[in-house]
This record gives C-alpha cells, sequence and structure tokens, in this order.
C-alpha cells in the first residue's frame, strides 16, 4: 500500500471500529439485559429491539450512498455519526421497551456504511483493496472480541443503559477520526454521472453479493438468539462466555490471514468465498444436531467452542471479501449507490435476523432457527455458485501521480 492507502485504510477502520464496538457492546448481553424492561418479557419484541436498528439502516443505506455521490462521502459520514450518536443517548435514557426500540431505530438512521466503504474504494486500488478491506473487517473483528469479554462486565456495572451511553461517546470519537485523520476525498470529474441505483440493480454479479449479505448477516444475528441460551445449558455461567468466544474469534482471524489472501493471489477467491458459505451452512447443521443431543456439559461445550469457531473462520473470510468484490463489480461513477444497496441489503439481513430470530426461537425453539438459518446458507450456495471473481478497475485517488477516477490504468 501507499502513504495515503494505509492512512486512508487504517484511518475507516477505526471509524467502523468505534461505531461497532458500541454495537457489539450490545450484542452478548442486549437479550438478557432487555428482559429486565417493562415489556420485555416478550422475546418478539426483544428481538424486535436488537433487530430494528438494521431495519432503518436498510432504509436510508442508498439515499446516503447516493448522497455520498453527489455532496462528498465526508460529510455524509459525520452527519450519519451525528444521528447514531443521538439514538445511542435515547437508547441509553429509555425508561421502557417502547423507547429501547426507539432508540435502536435512531441508531440505525445513522446509515454511514456505504459512504465509509465507498471512500475506502476510492482510495485504493484493486491488488490491495481486499486488504483494505479485511483491515477493516479485522478491526470489527477485534472490537467484537474486546466486546465478548468487556459487555458482561460492563453490564454489570453500568448496566444496558451505560453501554447505549458510552456507544454514544465512541461514534463522536469516529467523527474526530474523520475531521483529523481520513485523508481527503479524491477528487472526482465533474462530468461523470453519479449514483444510478437502476444500473445497479441490472448488474447479476452485485445481485448475488447483494443477497448473500443478507444472508450471511441474517443468520449471524440470529444466532444470538439461541448461541447464549445453549452455553448455559452445557454448563457455562453467562459471565465466562468470552473464554469460548474469544479463542474462537481470534484463531479465526489467524486461519482468514493464512488463507485468504494467499490463495487469492494465486486465483482462488471464488473457491475460497464458496468453500465459506458451505462452511457455514455445515455449521447450522452441526447447531441443529448439537441442539437435539443430551451431552456431557465438557462434551457439549468442547462441540459448541469448535462449530463457533467454525463460524468466524467462514465469516471473517465473507466479511473481507465480499465489500471488495462489490466495490470491484460496482461502476465507479456509481461506487455510493452500488455499496448503498449491498448495505441496504446487510442491514436488513441484521433486521432479519433479529426480529425473525426472535419468533422463530419462540415458535419453534432453537432447532427451528437453525433450520432455517441452514436452509437459507445452502440457498446462498446456490445462488452464488455462477459467481466470477471481477477483474480490476482503474483506483479513484487524488494523489500526486496516481490517476484520476474513469482513468484507465495498466495492470
Amino acid at each position: 500500500m501507499t502513504g495515503t492507502e494505509r492512512r486512508a485504510s487504517f484511518s475507516l477502520a477505526s471509524i467502523f471500529a468505534l461505531r461497532m464496538l458500541g454495537l457489539f457492546l450490545v450484542l452478548p448481553v442486549f437479550a438478557l439485559e432487555a428482559a429486565r424492561y417493562p415489556g420485555g418479557n416478550n422475546p418478539t419484541r426483544v428481538g424486535m429491539a436488537m433487530g430494528i436498528y438494521g431495519l432503518t439502516q436498510g432504509f436510508l443505506q442508498i439515499p446516503l450512498g447516493i448522497a455520498s455521490d453527489h455532496w462528498g462521502r465526508k460529510r455524509v459520514i459525520i452527519s450519519g455519526l451525528l444521528v447514531f450518536a443521538l439514538g445511542s443517548f435515547v437508547a441509553a435514557w429509555a425508561p421502557d421497551l417502547n423507547w429501547l426500540i426507539a432508540g435502536r431505530s435512531l441508531q440505525g438512521a445513522g446509515a454511514i456504511s456505504a459512504a465509509v466503504t465507498a471512500l475506502l474504494t476510492d482510495a485504493t486500488r484493486d491488488e490491495v483493496r481486499t486488504k483494505a478491506m479485511a483491515l477493516v473487517g479485522g478491526s470489527i473483528a477485534l472490537m467484537f472480541a474486546i466486546s465478548l469479554v468487556a459487555a458482561p462486565v460492563l453490564a454489570s456495572h453500568i448496566g444496558l443503559h451505560g453501554i447505549f451511553t458510552l456507544t454514544g461517546l465512541l461514534a463522536l470519537a469516529g467523527i474526530a477520526v474523520v475531521l483529523w485523520w481520513t485523508p481527503p476525498e479524491p477528487r472526482l470529474h465533474a462530468s461523470q454521472p453519479r449514483g444510478r441505483v437502476r444500473e445497479v440493480l441490472k448488474n447479476p454479479a452485485l445481485l448475488r453479493l447483494n443477497f448473500g449479505v443478507f444472508a450471511l448477516h441474517a443468520v449471524q444475528l440470529s444466532m444470538w438468539m439461541a448461541i447464549p441460551a445453549l452455553l448455559v445449558g452445557a454448563g457455562l455461567d453467562k459471565a465466562l462466555h468470552w473464554e469460548l468466544y474469544l479463542p474462537a474469534l481470534l484463531a479465526s482471524l489467524v486461519v482468514m490471514a493464512v488463507t485468504l489472501f494467499p490463495l487469492e493471489r494465486r486465483g482462488y477467491l471464488r473457491a475460497v468465498f464458496l468453500g465459506a458459505v458451505g462452511l457455514i451452512f455445515l455449521v447450522q447443521l452441526g447447531l441443529l444436531w448439537a441442539t437435539s443431543h443430551t451431552a456431557s456439559p465438557a462434551y457439549g461445550l468442547g462441540l459448541l467452542g469448535t462449530l463457533l469457531f467454525l463460524f468466524f473462520c467462514g465469516f471473517n473470510v465473507l466479511e473481507a471479501s465480499q465489500p471488495s468484490l462489490a466495490s470491484r463489480a460496482a461502476p465507479a461513477h456509481a461506487r455510493g449507490a452500488a455499496l448503498g444497496v449491498y448495505n441496504t441489503l446487510q442491514s436488513l439481513g441484521l433486521f432479519a435476523g433479529g426480529a425473525l430470530g426472535g419468533w422463530i426461537v419462540k415458535a419453534h425453539g432453537a432447532e427451528g432457527l437453525f433450520m432455517a438459518s441452514g436452509g437459507l446458507m445452502l440457498l446462498w450456495l446456490l445462488v452464488a455458485w455462477p459467481m466470477k471473481a471481477p477483474g480490476r478497475t482503474a483506483p479513484t485517488t487524488a494523489s500526486a501521480g496516481e490517476p484520476m477516477a474513469g482513468q484507465p490504468v495498466k495492470l
């Protein structure tokens, strides 16, 4: 990477990390803590409170992605972080589950993922973009690991209200990163068209990736409607769940680093991608089997730990490769729009995972949840099978000696 690419990658990864740390601190304790609120005895409404964030993001990712094409990435990012912080403070104040749902929905209205990803795409070349996206994915995974350790401790000391206050403060710190660390936005040709959603929706490669990111995040969030209870049932106290999550997550990051990048350089990105989808499908089958077979606590924890490690392996590979593939498949003049659609489907997946996951657990138990998740992953594997890794396109960067947006590059 060039100096500008490194600065862009690390600063934008930091923005994602600060925002996602607040969200992840909630995830391991939300279902248990939200049950203490007035109205929290209904799992479906608790699932709605967890997933509503994704629904409001889903409505706004495309408009804000297009806005970043027209008015600039940084303006959209700063505005979105302000709205996200406001929603966090509303959730921190919330006296009951209805206000908690309102705060979570306002958090989701700060939909900056498309603008951040588009800015990272603008500032990096194709040959280093998967690495740049992996830095973002790695930072998110690291924040998830930290949250697994910190969330139970914070919940016991400051409660869910305090965690949401911390989330708002982290979002404000993200604004400081945008203002004082992130490189200037690349200059675009004034004559270039901007943000054509119709063009994006006609692209088969993008449609496959959009379906995939919906499926991945629906399964990811819905799993956490059942995993904590499974671990408690296997004999692991909820305050110690991080002892299983953390080693599995960190080991999976090592696996991603030693497999994804070397295999991509050798031309095996498609095989790695499809293999990761298939792996998560097998994990759902494993979790389905685990919920329907009694075993000793030690055996049960060992099995669940192995399945979580395999899930994180597949998830981290897909989190690093999917945004890179989407940015390379998107037309350069409509990256904000394309990534807005992509992040919309990601957000809708989070909403579906929370809302439908809670309903499925209530109506059909954990077995029904993992059966539905396995079916969704199998459908994704079938949809993704015709994929081809897109070719490289010109970078969009304003650094001296580097090509402008839309100019051809010899590779």
